[in-house]
């Protein structure tokens, strides 16, 4: 088993049928963190869903209950405000993906999304965690 950071590209997979679903879901047999980013992050993706037709209200209730329940460790995102801050101008990289990156520093792992436009950013000099991308094969 494998500690890993995961973010809400990743999470919301395991509720919501689309490509990558099969990847997240394998990720569930590992340790897996995030920071408490990950609730908004998520409760925003299924409202935006609900607002496209894409979910009912009910389907998106039923979807935050089992994100809710789900086993995920979820970081205090204090500590993470300075080293986000810095890799977001260091990496040029919005600070609410970066936070996801200083928490997986902070915890000596790796980072996995979904998100192709951060699995493709060149990590800072000194950087030990990689960025994994869902899809691209290389998990664990």
């Amino acid at each position: 088993m494998t500690d890993l950071v995961i973010d809400a590209s990743v999470a919301i997979k395991w509720v919501i049928e689309e490509h990558g679903t099969a990847e997240a879901l394998s990720l569930r047999r590992h340790r897996l963190f995030a920071p408490e980013l990950l609730v908004a992050e998520c409760a925003n993706v299924l409202w935006k869903k609900t607002r496209r037709s894409e979910l009912t209200p009910k389907e998106a209730g039923l979807a935050a209950r089992l994100l809710q329940r789900a086993d995920i460790e979820l970081a205090p995102m204090r500590a993470l405000l300075e080293p986000a801050t810095e890799l977001a101008i260091a990496m040029d990289h919005p600070a609410y993906d970066c936070t996801y990156l200083a928490l997986a520093e902070s915890l000596a792992c790796d980072l996995v999304t979904a998100d192709y436009k951060l699995s493709a950013k060149p990590l800072p000099t000194g950087y030990k965690s990689k960025v994994l991308g869902l899809t691209t094969g290389a998990l664990p």
